[in-house]
């Protein structure tokens, strides 16, 4: 017994959580800081040129405002895994791969945001910015499913995952429909993305109403 119990504690230390937090944590934020880089290449275009700050500002302003963007979106995305893991002690490799999944489009998301800033904006493009942004909601979902058919791997005091979850399932609504929009008025550009705005209020609201038909059941 002294011995199965000697060689769980190793196991328990590899499968502890805060070691995929941490390394989340590390990842987002070399994330984050991909998402100046073309700005700043610009910034040095334009300096050799002898481009003003007003005419850079306004040559750049789908840049600017597609960098603005994919900087709040994997914020809140950052926001959304925190809470995702609270109260979440080991993991197992299906959850580990969905957070691999989950990094992959934290990571790939600079490529599309500069694609936005640099080129002329298209079907493609669109599918690739805004579908990668989906697809993060999306695996996100997936990883709140295998914590509620696992329960285990939290802890017996941990939040519960409603709030989470419906945040994030609105959210993967919201960019469904922004990318439905930009589609079909092209004119639009980016300016669906600003309904990610709505995802706090709409995932209060479902979260109050689901609440209160449990209660009164």
């Amino acid at each position: 017994m002294a011995a199965r119990s000697g060689s769980a504690g190793p196991l328990q230390s590899w499968r502890s959580a805060e070691r995929i937090k941490v390394f989340t944590d590390a990842v987002v934020a070399i994330a984050l800081t991909l998402l100046i880089l073309p700005l700043l290449e610009s910034v040095s275009q334009a300096a050799h040129t002898g481009v003003g700050t007003g005419r850079f500002l306004g040559e750049h302003s789908d840049q600017l405002f597609s960098f603005a963007i994919s900087f709040a979106v994997i914020a809140a995305f950052w926001v959304q895994h925190h809470t995702l893991f609270l109260g979440v002690e080991h993991w197992t490799g299906g959850l580990l791969l969905l957070n691999f999944c989950w990094l992959l489009t934290i990571v790939w998301l600079p490529v599309p945001t500069a694609m936005t800033g640099a080129m002329h904006p298209d079907a493609l493009q669109k599918v690739l910015y805004l579908g990668t942004m989906l697809l993060s909601s999306l695996v996100a979902l997936a990883m709140y499913a295998l914590l509620e058919r696992r329960p285990t791997l939290r802890a017996p005091d941990a939040p519960r995952t409603r709030p989470g979850r419906v945040g994030c399932l609105v959210l993967a609504g919201l960019f469904a429909l922004a990318l439905a929009l930009c589609l079909a008025i092209p004119a639009l550009g980016y300016l669906p993305t600003l309904l990610l705005a709505l995802t706090r209020t709409i995932a209060r609201r479902i979260t109050r109403h689901l609440d209160q038909r449990d209660a009164r059941r």
